[in-house]
């Protein structure tokens, strides 16, 4: 079967591999159908310098938001034919087929396009992180970077209530979107001050919870600008920890609480994604209204490369398998 891997910095090819085998007692085999790249894969594994001896990847990596069928089971649970999102082993579901365990899936509903079920694998995650921000009726919301996790975190506090939703992005297409999906108002900090004009929209008072979905090891650093004193931040994004930086002094004399949130670390890593599913499937979110571009999985390498440069408007792209 076909699998594609990283061979090189910004380099994708493709390569057969051997069929599963024989499942084990517990084990379901998947078809995967679709696959969305995560920013993650791209600032953290496609795009970063690595040293020459983590090349090649595993075969299939790096992936890891990816939908399917069920083909085979060892897992009363998993029937075949029942559509899944799958969490593929060392992120590795650039390949037609995976073999996983149930911890790892979440059942899907039979009606809708896969390649908008997907997309609740991310937002999944992004469910997890904006629960330690309670009940944000009233409150004032930042959230920085407005690619498909920030503008899930966007969602999430509009049908909350929240009384101010900034979404904060240096390309102003995402700053739309940000606005057509609940955010009150938006800057783009490529041609404008984000202090300035948050300290404009919040009557000199700042945000009660500032959200750092960038990607970007500055990120910290400006959400603790833009917090209020006893404020909070919610920490999404995974960065290299030696360019990190931020005003230690600042970020203690504000006694802002910080919170670090990554699913995959707690013991529970697909509790948030199984229930975004539930909450599209009865209409309270739609993460699939974040994706912009179809594309082949042939077509892997110009996809990613797309993703990466930010061309025409990208901001959640599903490739079919």
């Amino acid at each position: 079967m076909k699998a594609a891997r990283v061979v090189a910095r910004r380099k994708i090819e493709f390569l057969d591999v051997p069929e599963p085998g024989p499942l084990e007692e517990g084990e379901v085999q998947v078809k995967l159908e679709s696959l969305s790249i995560c920013g993650s894969d791209i600032y953290l594994e496609y795009d970063a310098e690595l040293p020459e001896e983590d090349y090649p990847f595993v075969p299939g990596a790096p992936m890891h938001e990816c939908a399917g069928v069920v083909v085979d089971s060892r897992d009363p649970d998993y029937a075949e034919g029942q559509r899944v999102i799958v969490i593929p082993r060392d992120v590795a579901g650039m390949q037609e087929q995976v073999v996983q365990t149930a911890d790892r899936l979440i059942k899907l509903p039979e009606w809708g396009d896969l390649s908008e079920w997907v997309m609740c694998q991310h937002s999944g995650t992004a469910l997890y992180s904006a629960r330690h921000w309670g009940n944000p009726m009233g409150r004032k919301i930042a959230v920085i970077g407005q690619g498909g996790i920030g503008l899930t975190f966007t969602m999430i506090a509009e049908r909350q209530g929240a009384q101010q939703i900034v979404g904060i992005d240096l390309e102003e297409y995402r700053c739309r979107k940000s606005a057509e999906l609940g955010a009150t108002h938006t800057i783009n900090a490529s041609n404008e001050n984000t202090l300035e004009a948050s300290t404009e929209i919040t009557g000199g008072e700042m945000f009660d919870v500032v959200v750092d979905a960038s990607g970007n090891p500055d990120g910290l650093g400006i959400a603790i600008d833009l917090v209020r004193d006893q404020g909070q931040i919610i920490s999404f994004s995974l960065v290299d920890p030696t360019n990190v930086t931020f005003d230690h002094r600042k970020w203690m004399g504000k006694n802002i609480q910080m919170n670090a949130t990554v699913i995959a670390a707690t013991h529970e890593p697909i509790q948030e994604i199984r229930d975004i599913v539930a909450l599209k499937e009865r209409g309270w979110i739609d993460p699939g209204v974040l994706k912009t571009h179809d594309a082949r999985f042939e077509d892997a390498q110009e996809t990613f490369e797309m993703y990466r440069l930010r061309q025409d408007g990208v901001i959640k792209v599903a490739m079919s398998i």
